[in-house]
């Protein structure tokens, strides 16, 4: 299995662009372009880390150059996290600001916003849920934004998507606590397990052998997403851990690459 440090030596790979969509140092993007040519579906690429600021963007460089190659335009997302200026409700502005932000791009770069996917790796997982998830939220919410980019369906990738059984569940532990400025009430706006339905498909794949992540507090986010009345789908991966699901070059990819191919 990948460890951590395996996960942080990946290679970085440059963007063709580095693009801020807002005025904080860590409120930017990385975006990927394929052939110029014609409009590109757009994957949103949604880091994790815990949402804490020592986990960046850099280590999925080789996975956003693995999906530019197969024809998508990637836009990496960068964010306040806990430890620089994130949390509640920083970290969920800045994600919903840098999607929306590529309306902005799509005046300058060839994207095809009506095929918008985001793809979230573990903390990263539940911000691509909730941003399906955001156009329900009460205007009343400290996370509610005006006139949000529809996201076309969401592939998750090992995703903290209950909160707060994430607590004991996994590896993040008291983060998904601290991720609501330790206030429960706020889970039903941040949690993509109380947000279920989501309205668009969503496609879960996770390691067996996730010792992060486990596989059990995946299936049962599906099945509670499922009863919601959600079309959603798991795939889980045997011999696989938590972080061969953002390395181009393991077993698990393939298997990443046919879920997005499944959003179209």
């Amino acid at each position: 299995m990948l460890t951590v440090a395996d996960y942080l030596a990946q290679p970085a790979v440059p963007p063709d662009a580095r693009i801020p969509y807002g005025n904080d140092p860590s409120q930017f993007g990385d975006l990927y372009l394929p052939d110029p040519s014609y409009p590109a579906p757009v994957i949103v690429m949604i880091h994790g880390g815990c949402w804490q600021a020592a986990y960046d963007l850099a280590p999925l460089g080789e996975c956003c150059a693995a999906l530019r190659a197969a024809g998508y335009a990637v836009w990496s997302l960068e964010y306040r996290r806990l430890g620089n200026g994130g949390g509640w409700p920083q970290t969920f502005h800045d994600v919903a600001a840098g999607v929306d932000h590529l309306r902005v791009l799509a005046g300058t770069y060839p994207l095809n916003l009506a095929r918008v996917i985001a793809v979230g790796h573990s903390a990263g997982g539940q911000l691509g849920l909730w941003l399906a998830a955001r156009p329900k939220l009460p205007a009343t919410s400290a996370l509610t934004t005006p006139d949000p980019l529809p996201i076309h369906g969401v592939v998750a990738l090992a995703a903290v998507a209950n909160l707060a059984q994430g607590v004991t569940a996994t590896a993040c532990g008291a983060a998904c606590a601290e991720l609501v400025a330790h206030d429960p009430r706020r889970y039903a706006e941040a949690s993509p397990h109380l947000l279920v339905p989501l309205g668009v498909p969503h496609y879960h794949l996770i390691g067996s052998d996730d010792s992060i992540v486990p596989a059990a507090y995946v299936a049962a986010f599906v099945a509670a997403a499922r009863q919601a009345g959600d079309t959603a789908h798991l795939t889980i991966l045997p011999r696989c851990g938590h972080f061969e699901l953002t390395t181009p070059h393991s077993a698990a990819w393939p298997a990443v690459v046919g879920a997005i191919r499944e959003m179209g």
